[in-house]
Parts: C-alpha cells; sequence; structure tokens
C-alpha cells in the first residue's frame, strides 16, 4: 500500500504548514493498529491524544456564576474601639520611656560612684543636711530628729 500522502502529510507538519483538519487525519491514521513499519515510529508522536484523559472544559455557565460572586456585595464588620484600644500604643509608649529613664539613671548612679559600696552599708548611713522633706511633714520622726537639723519653721504653722 502506498502511503505518499501520509508521508507528505508529515513533510509538512514537520515544516509546520498543516491545518488541524490534516493534523486530525495524521492522528486518525496513527491510531489504527495497522501502521506500516517506517512509519511506527511516528506512531507515539500522534497517538498521545487517545492516551490522555478528556480535559474538563468548563460549563456554560460558568461566567455567570464568577459575575454573581463578583457583584455580590461584601458585608461590611463594624469593629467597636475601646477606650483601652484607643490607648494602647500611649501605654506602650510611656512603657518605653519609663524604661529608658530607669536604664538611665541606673546607668549614671553607677558612673558617679568613685568606690563600689555594698548594698547594706547604705541603710546605716545618716545624711547631714536640710532635708526636703522635712519641712513638709506635720510630725518628725524621732529617729531622724537626732540626726538632721530642724528646719526653722514651726509645726503650728502647718497645722493650721
Amino acid at each position: 500500500m502506498d502511503y505518499k500522502y501520509i508521508t507528505q502529510l508529515l513533510e509538512r507538519y514537520w515544516e509546520c504548514r498543516t491545518s488541524l483538519e490534516e493534523e486530525n487525519i495524521l492522528k486518525a491514521f496513527f491510531s489504527q493498529k495497522d501502521v506500516p513499519e517506517e512509519l511506527l515510529r511516528y506512531k507515539a508522536l500522534f497517538d498521545y491524544t487517545l492516551s490522555e484523559p478528556k480535559e474538563e472544559v468548563l460549563g456554560d455557565d460558568f461566567d455567570e456564576k464568577i459575575m454573581s460572586l463578583i457583584n455580590e456585595p461584601a458585608p461590611v464588620k463594624a469593629r467597636i474601639i475601646t477606650l483601652q484600644q484607643k490607648l494602647k500604643p500611649l501605654f506602650k509608649a510611656a512603657a518605653v520611656v519609663a524604661i529608658m529613664l530607669t536604664l538611665g539613671n541606673a546607668a549614671q548612679v553607677s558612673m558617679n560612684d568613685e568606690a563600689p559600696q555594698s548594698p547594706v552599708s547604705g541603710l546605716n548611713a545618716t545624711h547631714k543636711g536640710r532635708s526636703v522633706a522635712l519641712g513638709d511633714s506635720a510630725a518628725i520622726d524621732t529617729m531622724q530628729h537626732s540626726s538632721i537639723d530642724a528646719v526653722g519653721t514651726s509645726a503650728t504653722s502647718i497645722l493650721k
């Protein structure tokens, strides 16, 4: 049998000049059981469509379903914001400032100390000089009265 037409179609196929109908002719030819020996090497190339499963095609109503989903108004969820939620960034900022001031104060105190002192030695130390709190207090502590010079204000003027 002469397969001249199939050979010509194969040549045009390799040159990319075949139409879809001609490619379908080649697929139909190579899907047969009896293919000549010289064309058997091309059978796997054109027979792949039979072994692959059919692709799922979108239905006619696919566009309508997508458009209805797009055009649906999205539900708006209202959130109630409490005062605590509004002030939370301010609380965080205040905490950062407090930490920075504490660390700065601790660094300043540690830089000013010339000789290291034990924490217990500062408990028994007495301070000489004017006390800021002494003028404001109504009653003077008896232990401090002996070690601190009293300010010249009378207790009666404070208690008016």
